[in-house]
């Protein structure tokens, strides 16, 4: 008997092989393999050439001195309401977490009474004018770098064109709209 102990040994694996050759062969037929013709999820490889020569165009925010005649003023003042928790927009209203807006068009930067800019903002220099505007609002934290101001900006033109046309209108006496020399030299 102990003869015989390696050959059932031995048979067993051949056995255990034969069953899962035997599977296998089974499987083959009831789920047949087939090539796709694509992949399920393609991937798009593109090469990027490297060049020093190429510079990328700074992407900013778009002209908008040509929208500020047409612009909708009730529109700003509901794109404005993101803004009230920090800024108030009343003539004589006092400085929250961040200044009052009566009358920003055109005013100097930093230059509200009674209130703590940040060094970067204090010391930039210009006043809020239409393009200043257009840009700061775009995205703040680009446009003058160590702003206190958290506000993510306002990505779409018309949205930045309305805010500003309700800014405008937010004064005793409004700034003058662009002219067509103005605006056809934004655009250049």
């Amino acid at each position: 008997m102990d003869d015989l102990k390696f050959n059932k040994a031995a048979a067993g694996f051949l056995m255990a092989g034969l069953i899962a050759l035997g599977g296998y062969k089974i499987a083959e037929i009831l789920v047949p393999h087939q090539e796709l013709a694509e992949n399920s999820y393609p991937i798009q490889i593109t090469e990027q050439l490297a060049s020093s020569s190429t510079v990328a165009a700074p992407v900013g925010p778009e002209p908008i001195l040509a929208m500020l005649a047409d612009a909708d003023i009730a529109a700003g003042q509901k794109v404005a309401k993101k803004c009230t928790a920090c800024h108030v927009f009343d003539k004589g209203g006092q400085n929250k977490v961040g200044p009052a807006l009566w009358n920003i068009v055109n005013t100097g930067k930093g230059q509200i009474d009674g209130y703590a800019y940040s060094e970067a903002l204090a010391g930039f220099g210009g006043a809020w004018d239409y393009q200043s505007l257009n840009q700061f609002f775009y995205k703040p934290k680009a446009y003058i770098s160590g702003t206190k101001m958290n506000f993510a900006g306002l990505k779409k033109p018309a949205d930045r064109a309305n805010l500003i046309a309700y800014l405008r209108s937010q004064a005793d006496q409004p700034a003058a709209l662009p002219t067509s020399d103005e605006i056809a030299a934004e655009a250049q």
